[in-house]
């Protein structure tokens, strides 16, 4: 089957999903379905690394796990066999610190952090089907990050709800509630990026 063989109108679950055998790399966000951006390109690789290797470090021996894209995180709002869930995504990186919630597939259940790097193209659905998605299903916290004028934004989770942080720049560092302890300073986070070769 093709992606172009899909009708985009229908409501697909993970069970769909995860019999597709497409090239096209896609996530599943309230049963419909959503092609992403082409592959990303070496500055958007780059600067995933740069948040996924300090945060990598800084888990060693400790109980929570950094894992990175593709990865399936299945979000499901019922019950959890693969015909109820209708919300699949690939985050970036993710932490997750309940480990039964790791299997062979991926993740199912929220992450504690979800870090998403912005791709031409994709700013509209990473800040609002992607955060609303996020919000729902309780990932505790929710970095953006934005290449171009090289921010983060940080939602975190309270009752319920994101509140964001200000958006912060190169020279400001970024703590996590759900990682004491834990520092990133952004200019590290774009550091050696020649944003010109884009």
């Amino acid at each position: 089957m093709q992606f172009s063989e899909l009708d985009l109108s229908k409501t697909y679950s993970y069970a769909d999903y995860y019999k597709w055998q497409f090239e096209d790399r896609v996530e599943l966000i309230n049963g419909k379905v959503y092609k992403m951006s082409p592959g990303p390109s070496y500055i958007h690789q780059d600067i995933c690394g740069n948040v996924y290797t300090p945060i990598k470090n800084f888990l060693n021996g400790k109980p929570c796990k950094v894992l990175f894209a593709p990865f399936d995180v299945r979000l499901p709002k019922k019950g959890i066999d693969d015909k109820s869930i209708f919300t699949v995504l690939q985050p970036d990186i993710s932490v997750v610190c309940d480990l039964a919630k790791l299997d062979r597939r991926g993740c199912i259940g929220a992450p504690d952090i979800v870090v998403e790097v912005l791709s031409p193209g994709n700013n509209s659905k990473e800040l609002k089907r992607k955060y609303d998605v996020y919000e729902e299903a309780g990932v505790k916290e929710y970095w953006v990050v934005g290449p171009i004028y090289q921010t983060v934004t940080i939602y975190i989770l309270h009752e319920g709800k994101y509140q964001a942080s200000r958006i912060m720049t190169p020279g400001d560092i970024i703590t996590s509630s759900v990682l004491p302890g834990f520092t990133l300073d952004i200019a590290e986070m774009f550091k050696d990026i020649d944003f010109n070769e884009e």
